[in-house]
């Protein structure tokens, strides 16, 4: 296996999925330390001497320039640590494997084959005759976004092996909790000293992202009154079935497996509860700003309309905003967008602007006043246990870095 691969295999065992009920603490999750500190040790291992792990789990460290380049504006480089909630992250064992085309099962869950396919991966069969990684089927791989962190890992090795690589002073962080919506939000951007920078937390390679969604998260309470159903007509109120209610006022056409692109989704991301009282979670997401305070709007609309239909309230709706679309901030630093996309074609790759159906810590820190776009990974499947990520891609972005840093060392 090349460096890379070794690493990234070496990162994703390690287990670090967020908690969304913890979001108070940062990290939510304590086993976040074990990576940062791994991190850490490393960085100071290639004589990175100020690398550091807070108190909050976030690592940094900085990259002194290359002969020549010192001078230039500090470029940051960004991944986050932590792993998705949403898929089985714990005894995480990434396997090598050659795609031959067709289905590949990846391993039998309980007696169900998890497999990957071209109607369920879209673009699958271009990658036919290649080595991906992928797990058995059975956990998630976190390549969003441990694959981001070998990738710059790997870099800054490379810089430690010869520091006559081309490159500005380099300010290096790997970050908790993005997948909770914490991200970079605790980075002291002062000591951090970069002017602008780059997430790497996207998907295939080739891809450069500086628009995201605006996001909010929703918890929906639903409070009922119980007593023996002999005995309910015209006295129980069922907090399911208030909950049934309030989620049918909701668009089902603007549920996320019915949208695509620039199109905007309420998700229902969990419910529990009795006929006493019931919570729903969602979360809300628009690339505009305005269908964004819509989209809350009717959410908060529908809660009253209910009150008002009961005749006293029984169902409240807490919303809280996460990030926004960096766009606002990106447009006018569009010479990034540029760079990168030289940065992909110079090493072979076709670059392709998106739009990210998705946050990154780069939302957060652009309206912090730190630009910075997104770039891919090179992973696909991302928060379920299909997922995958190609040998091409992992390697290929370390060259795709190597040159971007090289165009930022040119005045």
């Amino acid at each position: 296996m090349s460096t890379v691969v070794d690493r990234f295999i070496r990162y994703a065992k390690v287990a670090t999925p967020s908690d969304p009920n913890n979001e108070t603490q940062t990290p939510s999750n304590p086993e976040e330390f074990d990576l940062a500190r791994l991190l850490c040790d490393e960085l100071r291992a290639l004589g990175y001497a100020d690398a550091a792990v807070d108190d909050h789990a976030y690592v940094t460290a900085h990259v002194p320039a290359s002969a020549g380049a010192e001078d230039l504006p500090c470029l940051g480089l960004i991944a986050h640590i932590d792993a998705s909630p949403d898929a089985p992250a714990h005894g995480v064992n990434p396997r090598v494997v050659r795609y031959e085309g067709g289905e590949l099962t990846l391993g039998v869950v309980d007696g169900t084959p998890i497999t990957i396919n071209e109607q369920n991966t879209p673009g699958l069969e271009e990658l036919a005759g290649k080595d991906i990684i992928c797990s058995d089927g059975s956990t998630l791989i976190a390549a969003d976004d441990k694959a981001g962190v070998a990738e710059i890992m790997e870099l800054a090795a490379r810089l430690a092996a010869d520091p006559s690589i081309p490159h500005p002073r380099l300010a290096l962080c790997f970050a908790p909790d993005e997948e909770i919506g914490h991200g970079c939000s605790l980075l002291d951007l002062d000591a951090f000293g970069a002017e602008v920078a780059y997430t790497v937390d996207g998907g295939p390679i080739g891809e450069v992202e500086f628009e995201t969604f605006n996001a909010a998260s929703a918890d929906v309470h639903f409070r009922g009154h119980e007593i023996h159903p002999g005995s309910a007509k015209d006295i129980m109120v069922n907090a399911l079935h208030l909950f049934e209610e309030y989620d049918a006022m909701l668009p089902a056409w603007e549920r996320p497996e019915h949208t695509e692109g620039y199109e905007g989704f309420f998700h229902l991301h969990g419910v529990s509860g009795t006929c006493t009282s019931a919570t729903a979670r969602y979360i809300i997401r628009d690339h505009d700003r305005e269908r964004f305070e819509q989209r809350k709007q009717l959410m908060r609309d529908a809660a009253t309309f209910m009150n008002a239909r009961l005749g006293e309230d029984r169902v409240t709706c807490d919303l809280h905003d996460e990030y926004y679309n960096m766009a606002s901030v990106i447009r006018d630093h569009m010479e990034l967008v540029d760079r990168a996309k030289q940065a992909f074609a110079d090493c072979g790759y076709e670059p392709e602007v998106v739009p990210v159906r998705g946050g990154t810590d780069g939302s957060q820190l652009s309206l912090r006043g730190l630009p910075c776009p997104n770039l891919a990974t090179g992973g696909y499947n991302y928060h379920s246990v299909r997922e995958f990520l190609p040998v091409f891609a992992l390697e290929g972005m370390v060259d795709v870095l190597q040159r971007l840093v090289g165009i930022f060392a040119t005045r």
